[in-house]
């Protein structure tokens, strides 16, 4: 049940970074981004693609740059993920019953 999130996550993580990357350096292209971050040709060109599709990031002859919605995306970003930490931190069982068999 938990696996599921980790891993949307872990994506998660992965598309901000190949985002950070592209609004740090644009335009920048996938080898660069791969050589940088570590994450096969694959994983940045599938998290590339979820960007695009986003609309936070268009192709360039050069390599990925932002669009206009990028700078509202970043700026609400750290409200949203606040919010999910404490829905997150909500959910936690802290003290648990004695379960009886």
């Amino acid at each position: 049940m938990i696996d599921r999130l980790e891993k949307e996550v872990d994506m998660l993580e992965r598309h901000l970074q190949v985002l950070k990357m592209v609004i740090g350096n644009e335009p920048i292209g996938i080898v660069k981004m791969s050589n940088e971050t570590g994450y096969p040709h694959h994983k940045v060109r599938y998290s590339l693609r979820v960007l695009e599709e986003e609309n936070l990031i268009e192709p360039s002859s050069q390599g990925a740059i932002t669009t206009e919605d990028t700078a509202d995306f970043v700026d609400e970003l750290d409200e949203k993920i606040d919010a999910i930490v404490e829905k997150l931190d909500s959910m936690k069982i802290e003290e648990t019953a004695e379960i009886q068999s």
